[in-house]
């Protein structure tokens, strides 16, 4: 490890993005939520902006991120749970009701719908009167890493990333402060990856889309400033910083010298994280307070410019308001009381860091160019390839915990239960009040279906599928099907039976790395 002389703000931005880092701004402290009907989301996110939260992110249900409507029998028990239903734009508005649009930066987790979400969001900003250059919103149409790890997709790969590039490119050309993709490390470390195939894959997704932008003829001074990251911040605290340093410098050197990107803009990697769920323990959650610090803590040290801390009972469920105000407090404490918001890069120079960063982004470039022999991202997800080294990763951790290997306190050392008996799964309830929400979402969807045009909705799917089959970028049709009150379900289920609904194949025999 040879020593640098290396300045944050400055190429290849090792040591952060910003020459001050935090001494000039802190980072986002975006909470996830999202529950239930539109008005509980609404009062959900005016409580967290209350509470000091700076940043918004909307956490959808399953069947508005796989495009059915909440009236659809392949619906029924999932309306609300996971996430708020959004059926319309007129849903969005109400969750959006009395929040500053054009002051409070926005983040929609939602990727198979994304499009229309996006249409959606454009619209309910539009009648509120902000336009389109003060809209301030990160969608994270990102379709490669569903298809490799979180499996929330509807359509087959070709037409799904095409749509998402639609999206960026609509973004790029239209709304100056959207961040028109988030490019999702966090779901492949869930499923599986470790901290260099996070990065990795990760990286040759985003490669990917830059790649399709820039052959829609925008150029990658124009595509790369506005895409974003998404990680997972875990707990081997020192691994964790010096892999977000690793990430960012690998990018700006793909950026300047595989694009030729000549703005610094390009090059800097804005990156969003996570704590990593997948970390939380059921027993004992207690001890997942702790947990959450040291993993917020690594995506300070390493530079993060937003930041969501999971709460201490997301094992069990969703979390209580004080276990989520107490994860926001979290961050606040880190951010005003620990004295690192004072320092730039705090962890530069030592000799375990520096040494981890060097490996971290040999290690990533190397899958990346496993990724490219498969003939890029896309075939990789079609091929199994990326999917089948998530499963062996994951099965190597699962296998070390099981013999005591890696140590999970709490469960497989200094634990209340056996572990056999820990990871019993026990059935869960639906509540009456969840059966209610789910109807009066029902009822919601159906009436407003009632108060429309049906001809003008009719017409407006008919040209989301008419430029979806000619192969043209669907988001202006998006945004009149949007303003006419169509319905994801609607424009969904009208895409499927064009291109067909996908499932994954039997993976074929790939190599390793």
């Amino acid at each position: 490890m040879e020593p640098r002389e290396e300045h944050a703000g400055a190429y290849p931005f090792t040591r952060g993005i910003y020459p001050e880092m935090y001494r000039a701004k802190l980072w986002s402290m975006r909470q996830y939520a999202g529950y239930g009907t539109a008005r509980e989301t609404n009062r959900r996110l005016k409580r967290l902006l209350a509470q000091g939260q700076t940043g918004l992110s909307i956490a959808f249900d399953l069947p508005t991120q796989l495009g059915y409507d909440p009236d659809d029998p392949r619906s029924e028990g999932e309306v609300g749970k996971t996430g708020v239903s959004v059926a319309s734009q007129a849903d969005l508005e109400t969750i959006l009701r009395g929040v500053p649009l054009d002051g409070v930066g926005l983040s929609m987790t939602v990727n198979a719908t994304a499009p229309a979400m996006f249409a959606f969001a454009a619209g309910a900003a539009a009648k509120r009167g902000v336009p389109p250059g003060e809209l301030r919103l990160t969608i994270q149409n990102d379709m490669l890493k569903e298809y490799a790890a979180r499996n929330l997709y509807r359509l087959p790969p070709e037409p799904s990333v095409r749509m998402a590039v639609d999206a960026i490119e609509f973004g790029c050309r239209a709304f100056p402060r959207v961040h028109p993709v988030s490019v999702s490390g966090y779901h492949l470390r869930e499923a599986g990856a470790d901290a260099a195939q996070e990065i990795g894959f990760a990286l040759a997704n985003g490669l990917a889309y830059a790649e399709a932008a820039v052959r829609r003829g925008l150029s990658i001074d124009d595509v790369a400033p506005r895409m974003s990251f998404f990680f997972a911040a875990c707990c081997d605290l020192l691994e964790e910083a010096a892999k977000f340093r690793a990430a960012r410098r690998l990018w700006a050197k793909l950026m300047r010298e595989r694009f030729g990107a000549k703005r610094p803009e390009s090059w800097r990697m804005k990156f969003h994280a996570q704590t990593a769920g997948s970390e939380l323990a059921a027993s004992q959650p207690d001890n997942n307070v702790v947990r959450v610090a040291l993993q917020a803590l690594a995506a300070v040290l390493g530079g993060a410019q937003s930041l969501h801390t999971n709460a201490k009972d997301e094992a069990l469920r969703l979390p209580t308001p004080s276990s989520a105000a107490l994860a926001l407090r979290t961050q606040q404490i880190i951010a005003f009381e620990s004295g690192i918001a004072k320092h730039i890069d705090p962890l530069a120079g030592a000799y375990e860091v520096e040494a981890a960063t060097d490996r971290l982004e040999a290690e990533a470039l190397a899958w990346i160019e496993a990724v490219e022999r498969q003939g890029g991202a896309v075939r990789a997800v079609e091929t199994g390839f990326v999917q089948s080294r998530l499963r062996e990763a994951a099965y190597r951790d699962y296998v070390a915990v099981q013999r005591g290997e890696r140590v999970v306190v709490g469960v497989n050392k200094y634990a209340d239960v056996p572990l056999h008996a820990a990871a019993t799964r026990r059935g869960v309830s639906r509540s009456a009040a969840a059966a209610e929400e789910e109807r009066r979402a029902r009822d919601a969807v159906r009436r407003r279906r009632e108060e429309r045009s049906e001809d003008d909705a009719s017409r407006a799917v008919e040209q989301v599928l008419a430029c979806a089959s000619r192969g043209e970028n669907v988001m202006p049709a998006m945004a009149v099907a949007a303003a006419s009150g169509c319905t994801i379900g609607e424009l969904y289920g009208a895409l499927a039976a064009e291109f067909g609904e996908y499932r994954e194949p039997v993976s074929e025999e790939v190599g390793c790395l």
